[in-house]
C-alpha cells in the first residue's frame, strides 16, 4: 500500500517502512506525527484519488532526526562589469520513518 502526501509545499509518494527527508517539521525526535494531507491512496491495482484530499485518510510517521542538507553554492557574475557575488545555502530537513497508512 502506498500514499501520496503533501507536506512542506512538496508531494511525496510513500509506503510503510520507508525513510524520507521532508521540509523541517516542528516536532521532537521520537515523536509520532499524523499527516492528514493525503492526495491519493493506492493498493496494487486500485487507487483512490482525492479532490483534492482523500477524506479520512492519514499517514502516521515517526521523527527520526533533524538536520541540514549539503550546501548549495550560488555564484553570480556580470561579465565585464567587475561584479561577482558568492553565496551559500543549507536547507533544514526532518527525517521521517513512515508507519501505517490508513485510508
Amino acid at each position: 500500500m502506498y500514499a501520496v502526501i503533501k507536506t512542506g509545499g512538496k508531494q511525496y509518494k510513500v509506503a510503510a517502512g520507508e525513510k524520507i527527508k521532508v521540509e523541517q517539521i516542528a516536532a521532537d525526535v521520537g515523536q509520532e506525527i499524523v499527516i492528514d494531507q493525503v492526495l491519493a491512496v493506492g493498493d496494487g491495482s486500485q487507487i483512490k484519488v482525492g479532490t483534492p484530499l482523500v477524506s479520512g485518510a492519514t499517514v502516521t510517521a515517526t521523527v527520526l532526526a533533524h538536520g541540514r542538507h549539503d550546501k548549495v553554492r550560488i555564484f553570480k557574475l556580470r561579465r565585464r562589469k567587475h561584479y561577482q557575488k558568492r553565496q551559500g545555502h543549507r536547507q533544514n530537513y526532518t527525517e521521517l520513518q513512515i508507519g501505517a497508512i490508513a485510508g
